[in-house]
């Protein structure tokens, strides 16, 4: 174990860990550098796990010990509390981080190979959000999801930590073209419903029952405040809603819907085994 104890945040050897709420900044340094952020020693063994490589860890010295099975060739960082939050910008109350390398993200192909129900998601920007829907989809049994090209990075620290690593074990990758994309996935046998309150939209249950065994299903979600875009809602086999019992709520929040369409996804395909309940 390499251990290293440092006082000064400032110190280049923490640069992967500067001002972790600065998403501008986050955006340029992750990219640049192929790196992304794991925060608690739960999620950060789940991203071991799930065989990314680490690049370091850093640990406040009341967590010296937690990841001492973990920590081989890279460099592990011992710092105060008062050092870890001067350098991440807030309490690291978990009092662990890790860095680890980005992988190259898989084709198309690859995700939807032996996929039958999937979640698209179109242009999310809030990455609590696409977090709290990976989560729900690996839950639920949920094969791969699918972003546009401008939805919210999941592997983004705060994305990483809502799914409770979710992110590193359910298929994921981009769509490169937004205009077409859903041709696509049509073309690999999808059968595609949007998900939207508007006028014309069927019950989900219902349309999930018409849809028969030779398709799959790609669930189409929207971003948080106007939905799903007009060429999408245009290009999508059928539109479907959650309905609602009135009281002046025509529709729930994105990921609230993401994670019942993904349990009646779930039901298509016989359910689920019922292995525990909810837990924060």
């Amino acid at each position: 174990m390499h251990v290293i104890e440092i006082d000064d945040p400032a110190d280049p050897r923490l640069a992967d860990y500067t001002r972790l709420r600065d998403v501008n900044l986050r955006r340029h340094l992750e990219a640049e550098h192929g790196l992304f952020m794991a925060e608690g020693e739960k999620v950060i063994r789940r991203a071991a796990a799930a065989g990314y490589g680490p690049r370091s860890f850093l640990l406040t010295r009341r967590r010296a010990h937690a990841l001492a099975d973990l920590v081989a060739d890279a460099p592990l960082y011992l710092v105060s509390e008062e050092t870890a939050e001067r350098l991440v910008g807030f309490d690291l109350h978990r009092g662990a981080l890790a860095a680890f390398h980005r992988r190259p993200l898989p084709s198309l192909k690859e995700v939807l190979a032996g996929a039958r129900g999937i979640v698209v998601l179109e242009d999310l920007v809030d990455h609590t959000n696409v977090g709290a829907i990976f989560r729900s989809a690996a839950g639920l049994g949920v094969d791969a999801v699918v972003l546009a090209p401008r939805c919210a990075d999941p592997l983004y620290r705060r994305a990483v930590k809502v799914s409770m690593g979710a992110v590193f074990t359910l298929p994921y990758t981009r769509l490169d073209d937004w205009y077409g994309g859903l041709d696509e996935l049509r073309a690999a046998g999808f059968h595609l419903m949007a998900l939207t309150p508007g006028e014309g939209s069927r019950p989900l249950r219902e349309a999930l029952a018409g849809v028969g065994p030779e398709h799959g299903v790609g669930l189409l979600l929207g971003t948080e405040g106007d939905g799903l875009s007009a060429r999408w809602l245009e290009r999508a086999d059928a539109r479907v809603h959650i309905p609602m019992s009135g009281r002046d709520v025509d529709s729930l929040n994105v990921t609230a819907a993401a994670a019942i369409a993904c349990y009646e996804l779930a039901q298509r395909g016989g359910g689920i085994e019922h292995r525990g309940g909810t837990r924060a």
